[in-house]
């Protein structure tokens, strides 16, 4: 699950031309220099070949992630992510965007970096729940929709830390506070101890949950097929139907290529996977795919973009992104960034396509569903509707070394719409993986599913 994604960023850095044979020392980088993230309440400080993070608020500043230089442009953050940064029309603007991400992040030179980053936060309970409190209050875009009143739970929680809070306590006190948030996106973690929730009436899409679905699937809806594979470490399964149609599932957007893999290797791995799938034969004789997300634990949106595009032959909008951006009004955010679905130079099968969702279709899940809305051609979407979390993921530092992530962006469709918290809806309700199910040995929503594609 990309809940624990340090979705920092990935930057890809101008470099400055060679100077002639001769010359005086070239002046730094353009992008050199102190920059503040249009939103992300975040700070950036480039040059001697580190990028350094810094996490802002009106609390204070905490010293975040430190990305190394790899090469001219590039830096590399701890958690494998190639980090990309262009100067714009001027010194003073640039663009910040990540290799497994989608979109890009806007920044504004600054002349120095702000006072509050050389100043240490005092290591004490109440500064920790400060700093806790303050962020969400200055980031989370869904306090609203979710019917919480943030300030309320400030009133309620501050009074019972002092200055002998035991981390234990604190991290009760933490969990208690964003647990009625019911947000997949949203996590506290101190140690091996983590706190998050998912809507109720859902299910975590874990492994275990995934092998039990894996195993039913094969054995009932799978039994028969003439043609099945597993690919990318077993995260992707492909199978030719006795009725002419393929299946898809598709149970994550990432752990392709082994442990730690970067994003270049993950991209490598489904490319791999989608030219031995969708071959010029196989998709001139789909009647129907059927693409099954119903347990996905999420991953990198661009993989999800990237079969997108392997879905069309014409350019569509997948979703556009925004970000809040105002720590005093949750209302106002960046401007919508359009991230297009554009036809991949491979073979592609634009047939009529049935989407399978349920509660565990989480995050990168959800927004390669939301990727599919607007495709042109025959879409249906089948099942329950998805967990309801997409954006990336701030993860956040505490002066005790407590870590903590939420949500601060928000997918939009072509009219203007976010299913945060509601998750996608199906256009043809059926029950998943439910114990009735099970017991009875049933696959409503596949079974729909085929009986709606066209068959051989």
């Amino acid at each position: 699950m990309r809940i624990v994604t340090t979705t920092v960023v990935a930057l890809a850095l101008t470099a400055a031309a060679a100077p002639a044979a001769g010359a005086a020392q070239p002046s730094p980088p353009r992008t050199d220099g102190v920059w503040r993230m249009d939103g992300y309440g975040t700070v950036l400080a480039l040059g001697g070949g580190v990028l350094q993070e810094y996490q802002t608020t009106s609390i204070g500043c905490l010293k975040g992630d430190t990305s190394r230089q790899t090469g001219p442009g590039t830096y590399l953050t701890t958690d494998g992510t190639l980090l990309t940064v262009r100067t714009g029309h001027d010194r003073d603007h640039a663009t910040l965007a990540a290799d497994s991400s989608v979109g890009h992040r806007k920044l504004r030179r600054l002349a120095a970096l702000p006072a509050a980053c050389a100043r240490a936060l005092p290591d004490d309970p109440r500064t920790a729940f400060d700093v806790f409190w303050q962020t969400f209050e200055e980031n989370y875009p869904f306090f609203a929709a979710k019917g919480v009143d943030w300030q309320a739970v400030r009133e309620r929680y501050r009074p019972q830390v002092h200055r002998d809070t035991t981390r234990k306590e604190l991290f009760t006190i933490f969990s208690r506070m964003v647990g009625p948030l019911y947000d997949a996106h949203v996590l506290v973690r101190d140690g091996d101890n983590r706190f998050y929730e998912v809507r109720p009436g859902t299910e975590v899409p874990g492994e275990e949950l995934d092998a039990k679905v894996k195993k039913f699937i094969v054995e009932r809806d799978l039994k028969d097929a003439p043609y099945r594979q597993d690919f990318a470490a077993g995260r992707i399964t492909y199978a030719d139907l006795p009725s002419g149609q393929g299946y898809l599932r598709v149970s994550g957007f990432g752990g392709y290529a082994g442990e730690n893999a970067p994003y270049s290797a993950e991209r490598a791995e489904l490319d791999k996977t989608l030219n031995t799938v969708l071959t010029s034969e196989r998709v001139k004789r789909l009647k129907g795919l059927i693409i099954d997300l119903r347990i996905n634990g999420g991953g990198a949106d661009a993989l999800g973009v990237r079969i997108a595009q392997r879905l069309t032959d014409s350019p569509y909008l997948a979703y556009a992104k925004r970000a809040r951006n105002d720590p005093a009004d949750p209302t106002r955010h960046t401007r919508p960034e359009p991230v297009p679905v554009v036809p991949a130079d491979a073979p592609r099968y634009t047939g009529p396509v049935a989407v399978l969702t349920g509660g565990s279709t989480v995050s990168a899940g959800e927004t390669f569903t939301q990727a599919l809305i607007d495709r042109p051609g025959r879409t249906v979407r089948i099942g329950q509707p998805t967990q309801g979390v997409f954006s990336d993921v701030m993860v956040r530092h505490l002066p005790d070394g407590m870590v903590f992530a939420l949500p601060n962006e928000e997918f939009l469709t072509r009219t203007g719409r976010t299913y945060d918290g509601t998750g996608i809806p199906p256009h043809l309700v059926e029950p998943v993986f439910t114990k009735e199910e099970f017991a009875k040995g049933r696959d409503s929503a596949f079974d729909r599913a085929v009986n709606i594609l066209p068959a051989a």
